[in-house]
């Protein structure tokens, strides 16, 4: 943990644009922003006029914990190629954003490339192998991030035949050496199965993180690679984390590329992975934001879009920062704030117009699921 902090100022909207606000109320409800009661158009989400309001709420109990979560974040390609243009200026993607995530209590990423510098860069080429430079470590750390989900398809890509698991490894240290937390990856699949337990305001917040969608990243008895997603698997890491948390987030990496309906797989596992009991599911991998459902009193985020990275599609452009709020150990309530993502990485927040045309399209997508 690299920052205990808790920040109230992004309760309003910033640059005019519209935020998704779950706000708490007194006695726990959750005003329009709670799954279970997301609204027929997202313009009708609101939030505190003021923050007088949230003044009052924070000095009648417990304190108000704020959870950030992004997208995925992809510094290769032409992002890493725009980074090596600019002289090797790795903090440009964050600038518009980086006080967003600095006013979370966590800030929780999900990333899905490799940060070593044995890899050659591919340049803005069209490829499969998505590697950057280590120094982008250095950009998180700075951006604010304290703990990265690393359980994903692209964890391991080199490009060489020689590298091995050199970039893996690779990775997995930068993010160290700069005090990010990285979960769902390993030295073997028990090491990547064990939870990173972060407290903040006296609260343990416990977090795992599982992949299902490329098999040669798979952790194995004796293998390096990612905590292998199953419902097995996930119901072992909750029950684990649960002895040594507080609040229990677990955070799937799946899906199909491109899809914003969460397909028969990921609903089924998502009702899997809430029979096992954790306070909150996130999910990522898609490259497109995906719907919001609660299961069995579970908050279930299927997809948050594209955070950092270089696909050109509009819909593959945006996403959406989720905060997520706990009262002492009660989950309550949820914001959205939607961003478009240039083609060279950086992340804006989104203007009124695509603000709703993204909100749009979760709410469209998570009614289908009622």
């Amino acid at each position: 943990m690299t920052r205990c902090r808790v920040g109230w100022g992004f309760l309003v909207c910033c640059l005019g644009a519209l935020v998704v606000l779950g706000c708490l109320l007194p006695g726990g409800a959750a005003r329009a922003g709670s799954p279970d009661e997301m609204p027929s158009s997202a313009a009708q989400f609101a939030g505190w006029a003021n923050l007088a309001e949230a003044d009052q709420l924070r000095d009648q109990g417990p304190v108000t914990t704020t959870l950030l979560f992004t997208g995925v974040i992809v510094p290769a390609r032409c992002v890493q190629a725009a980074i090596d243009a600019r002289g090797g200026d790795v903090d440009y993607p964050y600038e518009e954003v980086r006080k967003t995530i600095q006013d979370a209590d966590l800030a929780i990423g999900t990333f899905n490339a490799t940060m070593s510098d044995y890899p050659p860069h591919t340049g803005c080429v069209r490829t499969f192998v998505l590697v950057g430079g280590s120094k982008n470590a250095d950009a998180l750390a700075r951006a604010g991030f304290d703990v990265m989900s690393v359980a994903t398809n692209h964890i391991k890509n080199c490009g060489i035949a020689t590298c091995g698991d050199r970039a893996f490894f690779d990775t997995l240290e930068n993010l160290r050496r700069v005090s990010i937390l990285p979960v769902g990856a390993g030295r073997d699949l028990a090491e990547a199965l064990k939870p990173v337990v972060v407290t903040v305001n006296g609260i343990r917040f416990g977090i795992v993180s599982q992949g299902q969608i490329e098999q040669s990243a798979f952790a194995g008895e004796k293998k390096p690679g990612i905590a292998v997603l199953s419902k097995e698997n996930m119901a072992a890491a909750i029950a684990e984390a649960r002895k040594v948390s507080d609040v229990v987030i677990a955070m799937p990496h799946w899906g199909p590329e491109d899809v914003a309906w969460p397909t028969w797989i990921q609903r089924n596992l998502a009702k899997e992975i809430a029979a096992a009991r954790p306070d909150l599911i996130v999910g990522n991998h898609t490259h497109v934001v995906q719907a919001v459902q609660t299961i069995d009193g579970v908050p279930v985020f299927y997809g948050l879009g594209n955070f950092v990275f270089d696909q050109g599609l509009r819909d593959h452009r945006q996403g959406v920062i989720l905060l997520v709020h706990f009262v002492g150990q009660r989950y309550a309530g949820y914001q959205f704030i939607p961003t478009h993502v240039d083609q060279d990485g950086r992340v804006h927040i989104a203007d009124s117009e695509e603000a709703k045309e993204i909100l749009d399209r979760v709410n469209g997508e998570s009614q289908k699921l009622r």
